[in-house]
């Protein structure tokens, strides 16, 4: 195992003691990845487990949230669906033919995680409205070739309406794209943790 989860680990719990407001920890692991994660690649890639990763420079929309709540937490998201996943397998979507979970790959498909978030955060209204989307939200989309996508609530706004950090192609930016495509589900995944025994 690299050590990164566990520096991961020991900023979590420093910035806990410090009383940081989760959502702010969140929001910067997630911005510290503009200008280092500058390409999307959906490749399929063998990953360590846990912890894995593909390399920084590149990766998808998932990939940023997968990175900002191991900083900002050590909370690994590819450990936590696959343990959800291998609990609860029939909740989850079977867009892919698997007969059993990838751990490789799930906790990357944007249809996985807002399973995960559905089930082990909290799921919140889709709104028309800017002000019902806070700061460390979570948003899916479906964009206009039906492709499904996911990205973060910014504390930044842009006219009165939240950025969103993702990376929809670009590497991850910090944009105005909050209402640009059809939301699909609306989420927070923040401490105090439930469900997933941690």
């Amino acid at each position: 195992m690299s050590w990164r989860p566990w520096l991961a680990l020991l900023l979590a719990f420093w910035l806990q003691q410090a009383g940081a407001d989760p959502a702010r920890q969140l929001i910067e692991a997630a911005r510290g990845q503009i200008g280092v994660t500058l390409r999307y690649d959906s490749g399929y890639q063998v990953l360590g487990f846990p912890g894995g990763d593909v390399p920084l420079e590149r990766g998808v929309c998932t990939d940023v949230l997968i990175r900002a709540y191991r900083s900002a937490f050590g909370r690994d998201l590819q450990l936590l669906v696959n343990q959800d996943m291998r609990q609860a397998f029939g909740a989850y979507p079977r867009l892919w033919g698997l007969k059993r979970p990838d751990r490789n790959i799930d906790h990357r498909r944007v249809p996985n995680l807002a399973t995960f978030f559905r089930r082990r955060g909290q799921t919140l209204p889709i709104s028309p409205r800017a002000e019902d989307y806070r700061a460390g939200d979570l948003v899916t989309w479906r964009l206009p070739a039906g492709v499904p996508h996911i990205g973060l609530v910014s504390d930044r706004r842009f006219d009165g309406i939240p950025a969103i950090i993702h990376n929809i192609g670009r590497g991850t930016r910090e944009e105005d794209m909050l209402f640009a495509f059809t939301v699909t589900g609306h989420y927070r995944y923040l401490p105090p943790w439930r469900g997933d025994g941690r």
